[in-house]
């Protein structure tokens, strides 16, 4: 009885270490039902969504979806973690929708994608692609542009050029 005890008790400990250890990879996503983290639109598109794992050390690690590889780009870069090891960055390939490591990724540019930024994830590299570096930095020259995800920043500065010209 003293021996079952004990194995009962090491496997409860065993399965409650278990428990506290972070998750890695990507989750399923119930498309058109989850937003993006960023920008709040409908996570819809199966070829160009991306999910970042990540979170404030010690805590467990949260997956937050987003719409566009753009939108995590940004939102990532504004998070006090994002060079954290275990923060992870995962992206949808646009050819069949398979998530891959978007750090690893090349991006092709020129895609219509659900927030314009244009990139494409792939695993192979192509060319003329881009890494993630040079996709990142692609993403900020997109939202610095006339990129119209800026939202009221963007419209107002145009409601001034046309109250101006009145």
């Amino acid at each position: 009885m003293r021996r079952l005890l004990k194995l009962l008790f090491l496997l409860i400990w065993l399965l409650s270490a278990c428990g506290q250890q972070d998750e890695t990879g990507p989750v399923d996503v119930r498309w058109d039902r989850e937003s993006c983290a960023r920008c709040v639109m409908s996570v819809s598109d199966h070829n160009y969504a991306a999910q970042v794992r990540g979170g404030e050390s010690g805590k467990r690690t949260q997956v937050y979806k987003f719409d566009d590889i753009g939108c995590a780009v940004i939102w990532l870069d504004q998070q006090t973690w994002k060079d954290e090891p275990r923060t992870e960055v995962w992206v949808a390939d646009h050819r069949d929708g398979h998530w891959i490591d978007a750090r690893t990724a090349n991006y092709v540019t020129d895609k219509v994608t659900p927030m314009a930024y244009g990139l494409g994830a792939q695993a192979e590299e192509a060319a003329d692609g881009l890494d993630f570096a040079a996709a990142s930095k692609r993403v900020y020259e997109v939202e610095e542009g006339a990129h119209k995800h800026r939202g009221h920043e963007h419209h107002m500065g145009n409601m001034e050029t046309t109250e101006k010209g009145k």
